[in-house]
């Protein structure tokens, strides 16, 4: 520690990205916090001996026990590495109320002097300068609270009315003028679906959920096809992800958690097969988990591959494929092709396997395709809205009780936080009942009380997330196999091929075509009466 007790760390931050670089229009960017920090330590003689800077951290939303940047200067603090934090202004440290003023009174209270380069040196030498500085920060966030919420709700109501925010339109669409004009007497435009480039959006969400395709093969795809991006170049992989992913292409506009209703004349894809697409590029980003319900492969001419295996060693089956070429009466040669899955570890002598070495191709498949429809016939005797266990509806019952008493406990802390908030300002004044220091004391209680309240609500409410993500998860697998049952005899062998995957996670394979089958589908066992894991003899298959 020097002899006067002047090393700094300095502390700069930007809740956007468009903030990290210098912008005249926005004062608190992040080189001009730098130059004010550096000429204001230079004025008061003070050393600079560490810098810390978060780029796109909103001091709203980001605690700050989640804030990496900040935790680094703790513990800097901690080892006595510096004596004074530096800011540009005091709500860089951040701007949530129930929790800045406490963590500039961590620093004062492990030898830290707190400075802003705009509002001088916070202090806490005693109660009233505490309770003071919880008025000044709790003030302070509400102003800028409010300046957010308006910006918010002018957004959200421009999303709500199926008004466009700005900036270029998305592929499918072009900007029109609307007629109308903005304060500024600014042209207001408006989306409409672009024909040709819908079609082209309509072909992607047509490979990836018909055909089974990746958003790398629907790339090479429209390439080769010769069809361009907006800018005449050939489509990228990430592009096409982008686009299967935007909900807008079902008419729904969004901006941050703010999303409209549906607009008719904006839907370029129906809901139902963006959220098949979404569940489909789900499944082939997980492929490579032990989970993945996905077949690795999709294409050639059999059913199983990737998802086949010999019950007896475990290996997998591959197909091979040979012939033999005869002369028919009229002399011509005649060919004969025979298609097989064999088991790759007796082929090879990998291992000491007393199963079966082959299986006929269209015999296994035949056999598989009679279960799927086992299958089909199965879920068609349920009706959707059954499909929901009684404990499932229970549960929910019990969680939402439990949900109902800590929205209560959570309002019942903040009202009383909020009460003491203003006998803070009485206390100020020399008007509350309450010493100081046991106004001090009860803040800090009644604080802690509403952050664990909170934290309660938050873990309820997402395990109610949950929950609901499930029945309709369990809803959309319903629907989806419902409508793949009416296609899958007319399909073509890739989607197929993709159905089989989808609903079948392993096929074991045993001497006299016994199977033993493992389902995919996250409700067959309590829903649909369904073994997860079942097992088949030839005899026992419909055909």
């Amino acid at each position: 520690m020097t002899e006067n007790n002047n090393r700094v760390c300095c502390l700069y931050r930007v809740s956007t990205d468009k903030q990290v670089d210098f912008n005249s229009n926005h004062e608190a960017d992040l080189p001009m916090q730098r130059k004010a920090c550096h000429k204001f330590a230079e004025s008061k003689g003070w050393v600079i001996v560490h810098e810390e800077q978060e780029e796109g951290v909103s001091g709203h939303k980001v605690r700050a026990e989640a804030r990496d940047k900040l935790q680094i200067i703790k513990e800097r603090a901690k080892q006595g590495k510096f004596d004074i934090l530096l800011v540009f202004m005091f709500d860089r440290i951040g701007r949530i109320a129930d929790e800045t003023p406490f963590v500039v009174e961590w620093f004062v209270k492990n030898g830290i002097r707190g400075w802003s380069t705009q509002e001088g040196e916070q202090r806490f030498d005693n109660h009233t300068d505490k309770l003071t500085n919880y008025i000044r920060f709790w003030q302070a966030d509400g102003e800028s609270q409010k300046t957010s919420m308006r910006t918010k709700t002018a957004l959200g109501q421009m999303v709500q009315e199926g008004r466009f925010r700005g900036g270029s339109a998305p592929y499918g669409y072009d900007l029109v003028p609307s007629g109308t004009y903005n304060k500024r007497k600014h042209e207001v435009f408006k989306l409409e679906i672009n024909p040709d480039e819908a079609k082209v959006v309509r072909m992607m969400f047509d490979l990836c959920v018909g055909s089974g395709y990746g958003r790398f093969k629907i790339a090479n795809f429209l390439s080769e096809m010769g069809i361009k991006t907006r800018d005449g170049k050939n489509w990228h992989e990430a592009t096409v992800g982008h686009i299967l992913h935007n909900i807008m292409y079902t008419g729904v506009l969004r901006s941050g958690s703010t999303q409209s209703k549906a607009f008719p004349d904006l839907q370029i894809i129906s809901p139902e097969n963006f959220e098949l697409a979404q569940k489909l590029m789900a499944e082939r980003a997980n492929e490579c988990n032990a989970l993945r319900t996905m077949p690795r492969n999709t294409r050639g001419q059999s059913l199983l591959s990737g998802n086949v295996f010999c019950g007896h060693c475990g290996g997998r089956l591959t197909l091979t494929t040979n012939g033999t070429t005869r002369i028919n009466a009229a002399g011509e040669k005649v060919g004969r092709k025979r298609i097989r899955y064999v088991c790759y570890n007796k082929t090879r002598k990998r291992s000491n396997c007393d199963g079966q070495t082959g299986y006929t191709m269209h015999i296994l498949d035949k056999m598989v395709t009679d279960i799927l429809h086992q299958v089909f016939d199965r879920m068609r005797s349920v009706e959707e809205n059954e499909i929901i266990s009684r404990t499932h509806r229970s549960a929910m019952v019990s969680l939402k009780k439990r949900l109902a008493d800590a929205k209560a406990e959570s309002a019942k802390a903040a009202k009383e936080y909020e009460s003491l908030k203003l006998e803070i300002i009485k206390a100020v004044q020399g008007e509350s009942a309450f010493p100081m220091d046991v106004l001090s004391e009860l803040v800090n209680n009644a604080r802690t009380r509403m952050l664990d309240a909170n934290a309660q609500l938050t873990e309820l409410n997402e395990e109610v997330e949950k929950s609901n993500q499930r029945i309709e998860a369990i809803k959309a697998d319903y629907r989806r196999i419902m409508e793949w049952s009416e296609m899958f005899d007319g399909s073509d062998m890739d989607v197929k091929k993709m159905i089989a995957g989808y609903i079948i996670k392993r096929v074991d394979v045993y001497s006299d075509y016994r199977l033993h089958i493992e389902f995919n589908m996250s409700f067959a066992q309590f829903e649909l009466g369904l073994e997860t894991e079942v097992e088949y003899a030839a005899q026992d298959i419909v055909s």
